[in-house]
């Protein structure tokens, strides 16, 4: 596949897990413990670019991220986000999957969920 000389996520040597398509590792600024990022190998920038099978290899991760998560940093409960496009907040431009452990009691009012990517609309009740 096409790797990217500037790209961080193509020069990835700390991986925790990886398949033929995919490479799991911890986020360098993570925002709780354990935060992962799950990336095709292939240089592409959004997921809609990704196969069939990347997408496959990325769930294969995700789940052996999930178990190692709940065993290493007892989690209960995970965020798994995409960011795609600079408008949604995307900065590295290699597509990669979030993986967030939770733990209760983590922020005050966990209610929404992914939906603070728009912090008013968070809370919809």
């Amino acid at each position: 596949g096409e790797l990217m000389t500037d790209c961080p996520f193509c020069q990835m040597k700390d991986t925790i897990f990886e398949n033929e398509l995919a490479q799991a590792f911890y986020d360098a600024y993570p925002v709780s413990e354990g935060h992962m990022l799950i990336t095709p190998k292939r240089h592409v920038s959004s997921y809609f670019e990704m196969t069939k099978a990347e997408r496959k290899a990325i769930e294969e991760l995700l789940d052996l991220s999930k178990d190692n998560l709940t065993e290493k940093f007892h989690a209960k409960a995970y965020n798994i986000g995409i960011n795609v496009g600079k408008a949604a907040g995307q900065t590295v431009f290699h597509c990669h999957v979030h993986l967030i452990p939770r733990h209760q009691g983590d922020v005050k009012n966990p209610t929404g969920g992914v939906r603070g990517v728009i912090p008013e609309k968070q809370n919809y009740r």
